[in-house]
């Protein structure tokens, strides 16, 4: 954890121009004009012109453009037209995300079980939540091709992000040694996650910026390095004592957010100086104080202006959640309850207490989910396919000769500069995932579109097609481990269908502990262990078989006697009322009696 000094903005002016008299008396000789010739007007005007016409194929049209597959901070505010762009024209997105860890290593009590019901996993899970961040988020837009119903285009991008560092926001979050190792062993670039990740914040945390920035009551707590923000304040005070009006410098490899921070200082700190963003890095020109006062007022440079273009840029990837929730596009995830989790929490608002209101929350961000773990869950022993855990196994049996609907089924193909995922796999690259989840989608829905007609000629397939078929499944998300398989965000939950809980009563094995039970039965199977009473222990597996061979197996066993759980039979409560009802109904029995005249 990095610690520091946070300075307020008057006292950074009064440290920059403190700096700027000592090197005012240091620095004697001839006058340094401009560092690098001050970039006309002219040749950007027509760098442009040679860009549009660039674009322009034969008919004068612009071609379609496609945004780089890594986005990291320093592409992303130029990427986001294109981004909506992509969004607006997609049938549909695929959705992954990597984190910094997955659960913490909670207590007993607070480990996720198959006891839980859905609230009850919901709250263990939002602490995990809250203390690990997104390290990747993948999205691949999937669009049907005019004229071309059956064949799709799919533009996949990897985000890189990093919690926003400004002002008073300075995130703090774990790592999980397992989830690290596991991410690096599939080639995670840490760099980008840590030097290049694109700013977010949620809805609570800009409220509490937006405020600092537009009432000027905002400290420094750069996300430049300690050193290089006081090389910039160095080298910015050294050329302005030397430097006659007109005169510019550049800041260069400074950009996005980092450069209205910079910014922030600079101009809060020196009267006659102004500071412009241009692809290179930062401008700083020497003006006068009337040139100075006309720049701030002008309709693009007012204080106002500025600071909301600011408060845009520290927002960085929320912006593009806002863009992804008002397109009201069908999300497709595998496995997908963590990443609603955790877009929840760091782009909309904390996650709240009550397990209803976040279910709300998530249905009106994102009215149709699709799951294709819940879906091919539920579909795959019907089809006899061969049992897979992996989405990347998911996808190659669907594109295998086992699917009957291989030849037949939808033409998926990469937009360019995606092409590396043409030949290649790249498991746990969040685009790459986010693009499986996409052509599993839609191998699935064909597949089941193929059985809904059987012998029946099959209609042109299209995307609606694919969603009515899927209906049955839309908004069900898989739940791992809880008392429930999946989750209905656009209604009740549904009831639970896991086997019986059994009850195991233990005889001549004084002291023995639920982990104790848990090693006696992992060899046969595995079960959630919960203690009831001293001597029994709730056992709760998710498969039937395996609570039909546990019975079996330990049928006439010597000191562990296992059958099936009965509330009103077994329930210490119960017994303790009808233990109570005895006792009262034997002492009015008793003083009944005693209390009968005699004859």
């Amino acid at each position: 954890m990095f610690k520091g000094k946070h300075l307020g903005a008057n006292t950074w002016a009064r440290a920059v121009a403190s700096a700027a008299g000592r090197h005012r008396r240091r620095l004697p000789g001839p006058v340094a004009r401009g560092g690098v010739a001050f970039p006309p007007r002219e040749p950007f005007k027509a760098a442009a012109r040679r860009k549009r016409v660039a674009a322009r194929g034969r008919t004068g049209r612009p071609r379609p453009s496609c945004v780089a597959m890594d986005v990291g901070a320093d592409e992303f505010e130029q990427s986001l037209p294109l981004l909506q762009e992509l969004v607006l024209g997609a049938d549909f997105l695929g959705l992954d995300i990597e984190f910094t860890g997955l659960r913490s290593n909670l207590s007993r009590p607070q480990q996720i079980s198959l006891f839980d019901l859905p609230s009850e996993w919901y709250l263990k899970t939002r602490q995990s939540v809250q203390q690990f961040t997104i390290c990747q988020i993948g999205l691949s837009a999937f669009s049907s091709i005019e004229g071309e119903s059956s064949k799709y285009v799919a533009h996949s991008c990897n985000f890189f992000l990093f919690p926003t560092t400004f002002g008073i926001l300075d995130s703090e979050f774990s790592f999980q040694a397992s989830s690290i190792q596991f991410l690096n062993r599939y080639g995670f670039d840490y760099n980008k996650f840590l030097k290049k990740g694109i700013p977010y914040m949620n809805e609570e945390q800009e409220k509490t910026i937006k405020h600092s920035i537009l009432t000027g009551n905002w400290r420094v707590r750069s996300s430049l390095h300690k050193d290089q923000i006081k090389a910039v304040i160095d080298e910015v005070t050294r050329w302005l004592d030397l430097a006659e009006e007109g005169d510019w410098m550049t800041l260069p490899d400074i950009a996005g957010f980092q450069a209205f921070e910079v910014q922030l200082v600079l101009r809060k700190a020196l009267p006659d100086i102004w500071t412009m963003l241009r692809e290179h890095g930062v401008i700083v020109k020497k003006v006068s104080k009337q040139h100075r006062w006309y720049l701030e007022n002008t309709s693009c440079d007012r204080e106002s202006c500025w600071k909301e273009k600011t408060l845009l840029s520290a927002r960085g990837f929320s912006v593009f959640f806002q863009m992804l929730v008002k397109a009201q596009k069908p999300l497709v995830g595998h496995n997908m309850m963590m990443d609603l989790l955790h877009l929840h929490e760091k782009f909309f608002r904390p996650l709240p207490e009550s397990y209803d209101e976040f279910k709300l929350n998530i249905h009106n961000l994102f009215p149709i989910l699709i799951d294709t773990k819940n879906v091919t869950k539920d579909i795959w022993k019907e089809l006899n396919f061969p049992r897979v855990s992996s989405l990347s196994e998911l996808h190659d049996i669907l594109n295998s000769d086992l699917n009957p609907t291989k030849d037949s089924g939808p033409v998926i193909i990469h937009a360019s500069k995606c092409e590396k995922y043409v030949e290649t796999k790249y498991p746990h690259e969040a685009a790459y995932d986010a693009f499986l989840c996409g052509s599993v989608f839609l191998r699935v829905a064909h597949l089941l579109l193929w059985r809904v007609h059987g012998s029946v000629p099959m209609p042109e397939p299209s995307f609606p097609l694919y969603l009515d078929v899927l209906a049955p499944y839309v908004n069900q998300v898989n739940l791992i481990r809880a008392g429930v398989p999946k989750i209905n965000f656009s209604g009740p939950d549904y009831p639970s269908i896991r086997p019986p809980i059994l009850i195991l009563s233990v005889r001549s094995w004084r002291g023995v502990s639920e982990q104790q039970v848990y090693r006696e039965f992992q060899n046969l199977c595995k079960f959630d262990v919960r203690r009831l009473t001293r001597s029994q222990f709730l056992l709760l597996t998710n498969k039937f078989k395996d609570a039909r061979s546990v019975l079996k197996e330990y049928r006439g066993h010597p000191t562990l006697r296992v059958s099936l759980y009965r509330y009103w039979r077994h329930s210490p409560n119960i017994n303790c009322l009808l233990q109570v009802c005895g006792v009262v109904t034997t002492w009015a029995l008793v003083a009944f009696l005693l209390g009968r005249p005699h004859s």
